[in-house]
């Protein structure tokens, strides 16, 4: 579908790919589009919903500036799936096994490795990127408790929330794996330490804004080059992570399913980034909070609840969007509404047929607390194409 709303109370326009949005999302949008070094306009994705101070599911194009709260304190945080030479009928009757064994192999939660996992090609350069950081800023050091263990043993691991690892099955039977995580520990240090500088500058400016939580830094001032420089070492470590998991998840899969080999990579991307990119003409720092890149003919991955389809897609480069689409079916209400609203009896209905936990600690991750995914779909057919359509049966949640 087109764009289904537009909203005209900022110095640009906010376009959106769908009518179902709050009115606190839409006053988020709203101030942001305030904002003075926003470039073309701002597009929301049709997964829109409030954030804290960026709306989760925006794109947001600035020029000369970045807002770290735009880009989150998950950085980098994002998808990775791969489809191997399985079919669902020669997966085991139970699953339960399957879904133990990526457990075992995976720590999840607040959980890390007991030994580094990760390879030294992995961890040298981003060793000496992380020794920059700590060396221009040493608060980030100790924000998190023994910085140099924890860092290094958390890549390769889940975390909680939203983040999963899913073996699906597509509309062909083949089976994939798939999973959702970003920079761990580590990243939500750095994120935090530099909204919280950025709102320190704000405040010696004199800088009025129509949220605190925009705060900002521009180009040629103190810190810009050193968020620039942190914000990528956390996308890069996000990157990481996800393909340590995907490497332990598929070695641990060897151990319980039949041969296999990995036939297709779709893709492993960020869906809470920034990168340099074009668009109407300028070069801008396009912030994705909640939104992937879906270039013309760029393959993407848009997860549904635990409980429902998840999508292989393909980009059609749509310029109104900053050749974006949805990062995911995006919640309807929050975690601690959701916990108000249902019972493990609801999460058992709504999730059968899938192996996965079931208790009280994921009631708020219940498919009934997220947006219907189909009709997210169906909202940004002008965005993308749909390649394969899947379908989980093990879910695995931190």
């Amino acid at each position: 579908m087109p764009i289904m709303r537009t909203i005209n109370k900022g110095r640009v326009p906010v376009k959106i790919y769908t009518d179902d949005i709050d009115s606190g999302a839409c006053e988020q949008l709203a101030n942001i589009a305030r904002l003075p070094f926003i470039h073309s306009h701002i597009a929301a994705m049709p997964d829109v919903h409030r954030g804290i101070g960026a709306t989760v599911g925006s794109v947001i194009p600035t020029r000369g500036a970045i807002v770290p709260a735009a880009v989150g304190v998950d950085i980098g945080c994002g998808m990775n799936a791969v489809r191997l030479s399985l079919s669902g009928t020669e997966l085991p009757d139970s699953l339960k096994k399957t879904r133990e064994a990526i457990e075992e192999a995976v720590p999840v939660g607040f959980n890390m490795h007991k030994s580094v996992k990760a390879r030294r090609s992995t961890l040298t350069p981003l060793d000496a990127g992380l020794e920059k950081i700590l060396q221009l800023h040493p608060t980030v050091g100790k924000m998190i408790k023994n910085i140099g263990r924890t860092w290094s043993q958390q890549i390769g691991t889940l975390g909680g929330g939203n983040h999963f690892i899913e073996l699906c099955l597509d509309e062909n039977d083949d089976v994939w794996v798939m999973l959702h995580s970003g920079s761990r520990g580590i990243g939500n240090v750095i994120g935090r330490y530099f909204i919280n500088l950025a709102k320190q500058d704000m405040r010696r400016l004199q800088q009025n804004l129509p949220d605190k939580d925009l705060a900002y830094f521009t180009e040629g001032t103190e810190y810009f080059d050193d968020y620039v420089h942190a914000v990528q070492w956390g996308q890069d470590y996000a990157m990481a992570n996800r393909r340590e998991m995907m490497r332990l998840t598929l070695d641990a899969l060897k151990g319980v399913l039949p041969y296999f080999v990995i036939t297709k990579e779709a893709i492993n991307c960020h869906h809470n980034y920034v990168s340099i990119e074009q668009h109407f003409g300028e070069h801008v720092y396009l912030t994705r909070k909640g939104a992937i890149s879906a270039r013309d003919g760029e393959l993407g991955i848009i997860p549904g609840s635990m409980g429902a389809k998840s999508f292989i897609v393909k980009g059609k480069g749509n310029a109104d969007s900053f050749h974006s689409c949805s990062h995911g079916a995006g919640r309807t209400m929050s975690r601690t509404v959701a916990k108000r609203t249902f019972n493990t009896d609801d999460l058992r209905e709504q999730t059968k047929g899938v192996e996965c936990r079931k208790d009280a600690a994921v009631v708020d991750e219940i498919p009934g607390a997220y947006k219907d995914i189909d009709q997210v779909m169906a909202n940004q057919s002008d965005l993308i194409d749909i390649v394969h359509t899947l379908k989980q049966v093990v879910c695995v949640k931190g």
